[in-house]
């Protein structure tokens, strides 16, 4: 271990190396290395965890998703909004998972510094920083599918520490996160010095990111705003030009200039989303009519939106294609499935910062950072809009609109429909009910509709096996 530790050169490497299995608290805690190990640990989980719902609980409720001749009963369920406490997709434990690996460093790490003489307080801040970051992360996911959710800051190291916790209101949650953002901020470090693992983990900027997207959730918009402008002046990031090399430097190669915050998947740890989209039974397509929101040029066949053939649909079978293409002509083979996963890039920190600028009475900076994006994409006339500085409500239209286009299967889509539809006591639930009039087919619309109607079913049921082991949880309202 300490010999691999101090070869670390990438991130990659970084991840490469596994904790020790089998090794009480009072051996563990003693250097640097098991240090390192321990967060190590955090990232894995984040890589082979929850990974599959990164994307199913941003994409399946949603409008651009339909079923693929591999879809299981379960996303079906999920995509017709017919969800009960037993779909599997519904479980939480990976997060949990990853939250207890989070607190493990929380509670142990600073002891490590009084027993390594070598240990700096400068790294241990650094891997801190790391964990509270991850853990608001995997709260943040949490709070927004799930509404209250049980929290919990202490390491649960065996069967006899675990508590059997209640929910926790998720105004409660969320407080957290941000105290654990604000923790990590001063903390993180500006950089590791290789491109990989300033992409891969967690630095400051990444930090900001992150508050920006909870503080956007909260209604916070002064301080998404603030969050959003750091990112912005620390002048590592732009946005990848729209030539032809777009596609290979954002997603097919990954940790470009426009990245953030990326699952670094490699040819030792794939990511599971070829057998999603690339085989012949695929679990999930792309909605037929999705290429008609990025609009098309029927003089110019050449003249299109660089985001939509073969980047969010291959036209000629449906397929979701940024995760499973090489080129915009050819797939990747299942050995090579390593496209990184991005939990956050710069277009995202333009775009919130206009979704904040539009509900703070800045509704003409935020059609200037709308035609940035606009301008990079080689949007077509098409899909332009002409909001009234003052229209908040064509405003947002238009930014949850053009979110679709640049974020179309990041997993994000889902919840911007979520943030911008409960605002002001779900004054746009119509964004919801005319995604679920796309998505959801047919023979369900009526009963979706009613259910999406009542606010309590737009968060998941709590798993229906946590429910059934701990007597403290209580059903979330809607299935009782």
């Amino acid at each position: 271990m300490v010999t691999m530790a101090m070869s670390v050169c990438s991130c990659n490497k970084f991840l490469n190396l596994r904790p020790q299995n089998g090794i009480t608290s009072d051996q563990f805690w003693q250097t640097k290395e098991q240090l390192q190990g321990a967060v190590i640990g955090i990232y894995n989980g984040l890589l082979t965890g929850p990974a599959v719902n990164y994307f199913e609980w941003g994409e399946a409720r949603a409008d651009y998703v339909t079923p693929g001749a591999g879809v299981s009963v379960d996303e079906t369920n999920i995509i017709s909004t017919n969800i009960l406490p037993t779909n599997g997709i519904v479980d939480w434990s990976a997060f949990y998972r990853i939250i207890n690996l989070c607190n493990n460093v929380i509670d142990n790490a600073p002891g490590v510094l009084t027993r390594d003489k070598t240990l700096t307080s400068t790294v241990l801040n650094g891997y801190l920083a790391e964990a509270y970051t991850i853990r608001a992360l995997m709260y943040f996911y949490l709070v927004r599918s799930f509404g209250d959710v049980p929290l919990t800051t202490k390491y649960l190291g065996s069967d006899n520490d675990l508590v059997q916790l209640a929910k926790s209101p998720k105004e409660v949650v969320e407080k957290q996160i941000i105290s654990d953002l604000n923790t990590a901020e001063p903390l993180a470090v500006n950089t590791y010095g290789n491109v990989a693992s300033d992409k891969g983990r967690v630095i400051k900027t990444t930090v900001q990111t992150i508050q920006a997207d909870v503080y956007l959730w909260v209604d916070d918009y002064a301080d998404c705003i603030a969050a959003c402008d750091k990112v912005i002046g620390s002048g590592k990031y732009g946005l990848v030009p729209g030539d032809a090399d777009w596609f290979n430097n954002l997603y097919v190669v990954g940790n470009s200039v426009e990245g953030i915050f990326e699952l670094q998947y490699d040819a030792q740890s794939l990511n599971p989303f070829y057998s999603f989209f690339a085989t012949t039974r695929p679990r999930y397509l792309a909605y037929i009519n999705l290429i008609d929101n990025y609009s098309f040029d029927e003089l110019d066949v050449n003249n299109v939106d660089i985001r939509s053939y073969d980047v969010a649909i291959h036209a000629a079978d449906q397929s979701i294609y940024k995760y499973i293409a090489r080129t915009p002509t050819s797939l990747r083979t299942s050995d090579a499935s390593y496209a990184h996963w991005i939990f956050y890039r710069y277009a995202d920190v333009l775009l919130m910062k206009a979704e904040a600028c539009i509900n703070a009475g800045r509704g003409q900076d935020a059609l200037d950072l709308i035609n940035q994006i606009r301008t990079r994409a080689h949007a077509l006339p098409g899909t332009e809009q002409f909001p009234g500085v003052d229209d908040k409500v064509a405003l947002t239209s238009y930014l949850v609109a053009e979110r679709g286009r640049e974020f179309a299967f990041e997993g994000k889509r889902w919840y911007d429909l979520l943030r911008n539809a409960k605002r002001d006591h779900f004054a746009r639930l119509d964004l919801l009910t005319d995604a679920a009039l796309i998505s959801v087919p047919p023979l369900n619309v009526q009963s979706a509709l009613s259910r999406l109607r009542d606010t309590n079913a737009l968060y998941f049921p709590i798993p229906q096996l946590d429910i059934n082991n701990d007597p403290n949880l209580v059903q979330n309202p809607f299935y009782k």
